[in-house]
């Protein structure tokens, strides 16, 4: 194979969630470099979300944004179906947005642990329910789920986000054994700790910040786009034989 023609996706679509910032935003704009049609998606209309389809569509013109709030159990089927409807087909499914609240284990509430699965986990499965019969008809997808290091290294006050991403995780090595005989490939990135908006104000606590890149063995953060090429690799033929894999970029942080 060439491999820079395997990197090659024009003439494929892709849905990214959450991609108005962050990963998701650099993810995006990674598989249109590479010439994929984007379709972006937002919780809600905004700057950001305006911001990052202009970017897309500097690379892919026809690439679209669809709106809609995965907390809500309805939501992911229409994303979907919205992305399919604007694009024409969906060959690549990113699943990226997620939920994350910090505090102590014991003061996380009902409501606040169902609402972190239910964007974490209970949609990105209705999503693929969505998105895998077009693929399993066409013999060709890609469905990649954005996890954590907390799969391995789970932080003592996000104790639900680090349970939804081990649940995620599990699910794409289930997925992968049933969607591989259609040529569906399923597999998680896991990233460490990334320098975004989500991160800020953790980090801007020097002294902290210091004891979170002493478990880090490369010694400093990532950025959201070191996580391009891995998801480049896990969208596209260059990675058509990697399957159920969980591929952390996380600068070493998960080994144990």
């Amino acid at each position: 194979m060439n491999t820079a023609k395997g990197f090659d996706l024009t003439g494929r679509t892709a849905l990214v969630t959450g991609s108005s910032r962050g990963i998701g935003r650099a993810i995006a704009l990674g598989l249109a470099e590479q010439g994929a049609v984007i379709a972006l998606h937002g919780t809600k209309a905004g700057k950001a979300l305006d911001e990052a389809l202009a970017a897309a569509q500097k690379l892919a013109p026809k690439s679209v944004a669809v709106i809609g709030d995965l907390a809500s159990g309805a939501a992911a089927q229409k994303i979907v179906t919205d992305a399919i409807t604007a694009l024409g087909q969906l060959d690549i499914l990113v699943a990226n947005a997620s939920v994350q609240i910090r505090k102590p284990w014991a003061a996380v509430t009902q409501a606040e642990a169902e609402h972190q699965m239910q964007v974490n986990f209970h949609s990105t499965l209705r999503m693929i329910h969505a998105a895998a019969p077009g693929m399993q008809q066409r013999q060709w997808g890609r469905i990649l789920t954005i996890g954590s290091v907390q799969q391995v290294r789970p932080h003592p006050d996000m104790i639900i986000y680090a349970a939804s991403k081990s649940a995620q995780e599990n699910m794409v090595r289930n997925l992968a054994k049933q969607l591989g005989p259609d040529g569906i490939t399923v597999n998680n990135l896991a990233p460490g700790v990334i320098l975004t908006d989500r991160n800020a104000d953790a980090l801007a606590d020097e002294a902290y910040a210091e004891r979170v890149r002493q478990v880090i063995p490369l010694r400093t953060f990532g950025e959201a786009g070191d996580c391009v090429g891995a998801a480049l690799l896990l969208c596209s033929d260059a990675g058509r034989y990697i399957t159920g894999v969980d591929l952390l970029v996380d600068g070493g942080m998960g080994l144990r």
